[in-house]
């Protein structure tokens, strides 16, 4: 994707997104290696863009190599009443495996149940970040900012990418994000270069904090580097 490819209003979005990141904390225990739960729908309506997420995910751990290694746990729902998890990895081509095993399939959100093992992993042991990306939200937002909330209270940000424009999802994403102190950011199939960054950074993030993010954004320039000119300006 060309920068023209980017529209004023997309990026406005990554300029809130990447401001957000800058003001979240910096993981705890940064004496262990990163925590990471990649989340995500996989429902009918997601099928067109799992393969994208696949090759995305990839080289999340290799951004995130450098600075001490990243684990992952894959977390997806679909069909009726189906919630999967893995088992934490530190290897690309294990969580690679486990992707392209998955068939999308129709049925409703279950987002809550995702929220919900997030704070079971959290209540185990260190988890640095949850990720989720998803187009829907069929729960109730109440019964969801509940939950969301006592993932934040485990110091668990949640940073949830948007595809589509649906305002129902929209408004339940924002809020579990700011209960969580995470970061909510939309994002088009189209564009996928734009979640391509913003997931290198929530990796990077992940595994060496706030400092590290800004060191990268520093090399990488481009949609990263916005970050770590929101870091000096605090």
């Amino acid at each position: 994707m060309s920068k023209k490819d980017l529209t004023t209003s997309d990026k406005s979005e990554v300029d809130a997104f990447l401001k957000k990141v800058s003001q979240i904390p910096a993981p705890r225990d940064r004496a262990g290696r990163g925590r990471l739960i990649f989340a995500m729908d996989a429902t009918a309506s997601r099928d067109h863009s799992w393969d994208q997420a696949m090759h995305i995910q990839s080289e999340m751990f290799s951004e995130s190599h450098a600075l001490g290694g990243l684990d992952i746990q894959l977390a997806y729902f679909q069909g009726f009443g189906d919630f999967h998890y893995g088992k934490w990895t530190s290897q690309s081509e294990s969580l690679l495996r486990e992707m392209t095993a998955v068939t999308c399939l129709a049925g409703e959100t279950q987002i809550e149940k995702m929220l919900k093992h997030a704070i079971e992993e959290a209540r185990k042991g260190q988890v640095n970040a949850l990720v989720f990306i998803g187009d829907a939200c069929e729960e109730d937002v109440d019964r969801l900012g509940k939950t969301a909330g006592e993932l934040g209270i485990l110091g668990v940000p949640a940073f949830i990418f948007h595809e589509g424009r649906d305002p129902i999802a929209a408004f339940a994403f924002q809020q579990i994000t700011r209960l969580t102190k995470g970061a909510y950011c939309r994002f088009d199939a189209h564009s996928p270069q734009v979640l391509r960054d913003l997931l290198k950074a929530v990796a990077v993030y992940a595994s060496g904090g706030r400092k590290a993010l800004e060191s990268y954004a520093d090399k990488r320039g481009g949609n990263v580097l916005m970050i770590a000119d929101q870091m000096r300006r605090k």
